[in-house]
């Protein structure tokens, strides 16, 4: 029943965004945050205020980030990532909206216009002051080399992953562009996130209240279920893999062309034959 339901709300919907959080990224061997065997159960997260105030702190950061990068950078799209991206080729994501800094949406084939980074990005750098950007490569030999942390060459700012750490302002640009397209959608799909950390998670709900159908699919039950027209509690590769049928999907457009084609030609004879 619930299966039917799902890909009735998917059939019927134009304009999907889909929001993803550490959920989808876990089934590509990407450790989340919370859980009990998360990053921050053995490690504090570092405010942003320390890294900015405190250079030892800055080398702490740079320390973890390295530890953890051959992991994020090894890691695959998975079929998740790879379902959601075949859905935003035939033109039914309309945008991705993510909390996850791992770039694997983009990996999968999404272009970056269409992916909404809340939280930033882990693999490059930016200088907090003129936002030159950096690859990590240079970063981490400099690192390594002079176990300083890095300083931008043009500038002579701290240089950061390009990502929201706590108590950093979220990036303004992509919040407009995140509420633009919830605004905009028929279907909001939020994939793999416990829907706790705000203001991110207020995005379904206004969805929601926008007129939006709101689906949710997590392995754990969310704070938001009660207000979702559909949850879904699997594994989340699984799921999407086992009960897209893109065919369908695109045969369904293919029908929508061939109509549109067959009402022109009548159109066109209609206005010789006047």
């Amino acid at each position: 029943m619930g299966i039917d339901i799902f890909k009735n709300l998917l059939n019927e919907s134009s304009k999907i965004v889909v929001f993803t959080g550490a959920g989808i990224s876990t089934e590509s061997g990407i450790p989340d945050f919370r859980s009990p065997s998360g990053m921050w159960t053995k490690n504090q997260p570092i405010e942003f205020k320390d890294f900015l105030s405190s250079e030892d702190i800055r080398i702490e950061f740079w320390k973890r980030k390295f530890d953890i990068d051959a992991t994020i950078s090894n890691a695959k799209p998975n079929s998740g990532h790879n379902a959601i991206s075949k859905l935003n080729k035939i033109g039914k994501v309309y945008k991705v909206i993510t909390q996850n800094i791992d770039n694997l949406h983009q990996n999968s084939g999404i272009l970056s216009d269409d992916v909404i980074e809340l939280h930033g990005n882990t693999t490059y750098a930016k200088c907090l002051d003129c936002e030159k950007r950096y690859e990590l490569d240079l970063i981490k030999r400099l690192f390594e080399s002079t176990n300083k942390p890095p300083y931008c060459e043009e500038c002579k700012g701290i240089i950061k992953t390009a990502t929201i750490s706590f108590g950093q302002p979220m990036p303004k640009n992509e919040m407009l562009r995140a509420e633009e397209a919830t605004l905009s959608c028929d279907l909001f799909f939020a994939i793999g996130s416990s829907l706790q950390v705000y203001p991110a998670a207020s995005f379904p709900i206004i969805a929601k209240n926008n007129g939006a159908n709101l689906v949710i699919l997590n392995r754990e039950a969310t704070d938001l279920d009660k207000y979702a027209d559909l949850v879904i509690h699997n594994e989340i590769g699984q799921f999407l893999s086992e009960n897209l049928d893109l065919k369908e999907f695109s045969c369904e457009l293919c029908s929508s062309s061939s109509l549109s084609l067959k009402m022109l030609t009548e159109e066109v004879d209609l206005l010789l034959f006047l």
